[in-house]
């Protein structure tokens, strides 16, 4: 096990290492540098601040460079915001998108898996066909639709939420359910079919002939098995939620991370664009190298060695 874990986490970093080169690369290819879009700025103001960020060395020892401000955690200055750093963006969004996403989590799982067992148990029937109607809407329509609809509705018209920031614990209802429905809808089919896939399984049958309660095969037999998936899937979905959405964050004027990457882009500041990309791939990779940890504490047929 030790060695298979050894393994995935060199592959790990591996892939880090391409995220960040093919993002450095595409940073670089676009026309125009950080300070390309300042009009105001003179050609020997622009030639002083490409020296003083190192702009105009070399592409391979600004990469180097960069790669060694990364091994020591920095993740550079930023080019549009005099005194901050990319540091400081994270420092500041991440604990507020963590917050949120954190608050979301926990509203995903459940909600998503007792709608999925719900609807595996009750297979064919109204209940069935109300959550994967349900599902069906959450997956299709895009999180900006459904922020729309939802501050009509709950802010305009009814006027008993807020339709920006988080004040108060009211706040968090409305960017919950816009971040958190595609999760829900998407787990929901997944546990879904993983259960109804696994009820259809020799030794549930068994367990059923011997007489077993229907909640005791469900829960102690066919669940645990079921879960392996969705957690699959929940693994990178913890990451990109924790992480924040850019357009839920921006529609609901969340200060999160989300909110420094969209601006970022708007101002082509380089190194908070890379930062953050850079911080949110280190996350999702980790919370792979997670879910492969749990596989063998779920099922114990998994043998890694």
């Amino acid at each position: 096990m030790v060695r298979y874990f050894a393994k995935r986490l060199g592959l790990m970093l591996i892939a880090l290492f391409l995220i960040i080169l093919v993002t450095f690369v595409i940073m670089h290819a676009v026309p125009g540098g950080p300070f390309t879009s300042d009009r105001n700025l003179s050609e020997e103001v622009e030639a002083a601040l490409n020296a003083k960020y190192h702009l105009d060395d070399p592409l391979p020892k600004q990469f180097f460079d960069y790669l060694k401000g990364l091994l020591h955690g920095d993740f550079g200055p930023s080019y549009k915001f005099t005194g901050k750093t990319v540091n400081d963006f994270i420092a500041n969004g991440f604990p507020v998108s963590g917050k949120l996403g954190g608050i979301t989590i926990i509203f995903v799982v459940l909600a998503s898996i007792p709608m999925g067992i719900l609807a595996a148990v009750k297979n064919g029937k109204w209940q069935d066909m109300v959550v994967m109607a349900i599902a069906t809407i959450g997956v299709t329509i895009p999180s900006f639709v459904i922020a729309s609809m939802l501050i009509y509705i709950f802010s305009f018209r009814m006027g008993v939420l807020p339709s920006f920031g988080l004040d108060s614990w009211k706040g968090y209802i409305l960017p919950v359910i816009t971040l958190g429905g595609y999760s829900v809808s998407y787990l929901a089919r997944q546990m879904r079919s993983s259960l109804l896939e696994v009820m259809g399984q020799d030794y549930i049958r068994t367990a059923r002939a011997k007489g077993l309660a229907e909640p005791k095969v469900i829960f102690k037999h066919a669940l645990r098995n079921a879960l392996i998936p969705v957690i699959t899937v929940l693994g990178p979905t913890v990451a990109n939620l924790l992480t924040g959405s850019f357009v839920v964050e921006k529609i609901f004027a969340v200060p999160g991370l989300g909110v420094h990457f969209v601006n970022s882009v708007s101002m082509r500041d380089y190194t908070t664009i890379m930062g953050v990309t850079v911080f949110y791939a280190t996350f999702l990779l980790a919370m792979v190298f997670i879910v492969d940890v749990f596989y063998c504490l779920i099922d114990p047929r998994i043998k890694y060695d």
